[in-house]
């Protein structure tokens, strides 16, 4: 398990449909190493903190196996790393394998896994295609989100050290799959919402679904 690059990004306006929007999902790989703070990483910023960023949405992670499916998906594009708006592009770590409140080292800092990520239309605005929410979200290659346990720095070519694994063993892909899927598991819900670590929107969404049915 290896960090493949960094990529950090401060909000920048760009034009969309007849207006100006605002957003952090421009990055670009630095070279050397990075400070990890407890809400983002140096030379990083989000725009919109409302839905954007916070202790639970620290740094976002994607894997760099992904990026094959999508230049097959997307061949008029230049994807390089940072395309996807992540921080931290990653090899050896999917989103199968990977289980809610899993704490890993990278560098000198320590993280933990508390959900996936679900794009805003601002993904579209990114790859300036109305349907590229969609795409992601059905193609399930979401990647995921880490909360800052331990501050530090880190940088291109550091091992990933798992700490732990979470004990409930609902993966990443298990969000998803919840989200996305039309028949509800529901049984998977109730365990998901036992996840201490798990972002407490989504406990609470599904607290709201389970209560529902």
């Amino acid at each position: 398990m290896k960090l493949i690059s960094v990529n950090v990004g401060l909000p920048r306006e760009v034009a969309w449909k007849d207006r100006v929007v605002t957003t952090g999902i421009f990055k670009k790989p630095i070279s050397g190493r990075a400070k990890v703070h407890r809400l983002n990483i140096e030379g990083d910023r989000q725009a919109d903190l409302t839905v954007h960023g916070g202790e639970e949405k620290a740094v976002y992670v994607y894997p760099a196996e992904h990026y094959g499916f999508w230049r097959s998906e997307l061949p008029e594009m230049q994807l390089n790393w940072g395309a996807f708006g992540e921080n931290l592009t990653i090899e050896g770590l999917l989103e199968e394998q990977v289980n809610i409140g899993d704490r890993f080292r990278i560098g000198s800092a320590e993280f933990m896994v508390t959900q996936p990520r679900f794009p805003c239309y601002k993904l579209g605005v990114k790859f300036e295609r109305d349907d590229m929410v969609k795409r992601f979200l059905v193609s399930r290659r979401t990647g995921f989100y880490l909360s800052v346990i331990s501050e530090g720095e880190l940088g291109a070519g550091d091992q990933i050290e798992l700490l732990s694994r979470d004990a409930s063993e609902i993966t990443v892909a298990d969000i998803v799959r919840l989200h996305v899927d039309k028949e509800k598991d529901f049984d998977l819900m109730r365990r998901a919402t036992e996840v201490e670590a798990l972002a407490e929107g989504w406990r609470n969404h599904f607290l709201e679904l389970l209560a529902k049915a």
